[in-house]
């Protein structure tokens, strides 16, 4: 059983885009997701440097592109249903998870993205804030220390780690003082998002998020709330949830924790097998593995990992052995 999933910010890095950029095709649909992100993602993704692309503004829609651009490679005109058993997605990768299960087009996913990024660099730039990842440690103590020093658990993502965030003054003084056998390490990011910090954020992103066109996804979508899948909300047209939850639960995410850990154990759950990370891949499959022991694990960072992609479906995906097998009948 194949799980595509879809990392999140601080996952880009300078010139991620141009090697995808070589392959057929990519410009036209790299220049389509410009357009609906209203800014350069071609120049973003070959030539910004680390700090031009750090900017909330950009990162997001940058990520969400380069996701859904390794997919399109990926499946070569094939439709997700016919190879994706669930999809996820971490922080604004649920954006692209949500592209994957077919609730958002890939440009409109890339389009709302670029609405909820200005948002939320608009609030972090109001207020300064930022996170850390903790990692190690026994995990209540963990909370509890990150409680006690006022911050707020952004990211409970599992296999040891959690990020911390609020004002710097606080993330300084849980670094300073870290819980039992931890270690604190600052994050690039530009503010402390997922938690009250961003609650103008929600706010203006909830006016576009709630008339953005959506349809009801057609596979399996973990939400980052608690880790179900939206048919839990209700089934919708297609028995994977209707998209006036997936919409509202991608606005409320803007405040809410990302419980990455839940995901995970969803995943295992169902009985998931491999896991297939789309670009800029990594983060997640390194939480993967030491979390889900026994999945196949195969991170998408450049082209050159197209073709272990695409053996990773042949192998694992349910949906794929079900489509072939219908078509011999």
């Amino acid at each position: 059983m194949l799980a595509v999933v879809c990392p999140g910010q601080g996952s880009q890095t300078p010139g991620m885009l141009a090697p995808w950029l070589e392959l057929p095709g990519t410009s036209d649909l790299l220049d389509s997701f410009s357009a609906a992100a209203g800014t350069d993602l071609v120049q973003h993704g070959t030539t910004s440097d680390a700090e031009t692309i750090r900017d909330t503004a950009v990162a997001q829609p940058l990520i969400v592109s380069a996701s859904l651009l390794a997919l399109r490679t990926i499946l070569d005109g094939r439709a997700t249903t016919d190879v994706v058993d669930v999809t996820a997605g971490h922080s604004v990768g649920e954006l692209a998870a949500a592209a994957v299960a077919g609730a958002l087009d890939d440009a409109g996913a890339v389009g709302l993205v670029s609405h909820r990024a200005r948002a939320m660099a608009d609030a972090a730039a109001a207020t300064p804030s930022g996170m850390s990842a903790v990692v190690g440690g026994d995990p209540d103590e963990v909370l509890a220390a990150i409680e006690a020093a006022g911050l707020f658990p952004a990211n409970v993502n599992g296999g040891g780690q959690v990020v911390a965030a609020g004002s710097p003054e606080a993330l300084a003084a849980l670094a300073e003082q870290p819980p039992t056998r931890a270690r604190v390490i600052p994050l690039q990011v530009a503010g402390a998002f997922h938690t009250p910090y961003m609650d103008a954020a929600r706010t203006a992103f909830e006016k576009v998020a709630t008339t953005w066109l959506a349809t009801d996804p057609r596979l399996p979508l973990l939400s980052n709330a608690d880790g179900a899948a939206y048919a839990t909300l209700g089934e919708g047209a297609h028995g994977h949830g209707r998209s006036t939850d997936v919409l509202a639960r991608l606005t409320a995410q803007v405040t809410a924790p990302v419980r990455w850990d839940l995901c995970q154990a969803s995943l295992a759950d169902l009985g998931v097998t491999a896991i297939l990370e789309l670009a800029p891949g990594g983060v997640l499959a390194g939480l993967a593995k030491r979390s889900l022991k026994g999945v196949e694990l195969v991170a998408v960072k450049s082209p050159d990992d197209v073709e272990a992609a695409r053996d990773l479906i042949a192998r694992h995906s349910v949906a794929a052995g079900a489509t072939a097998a219908e078509g011999t009948a």
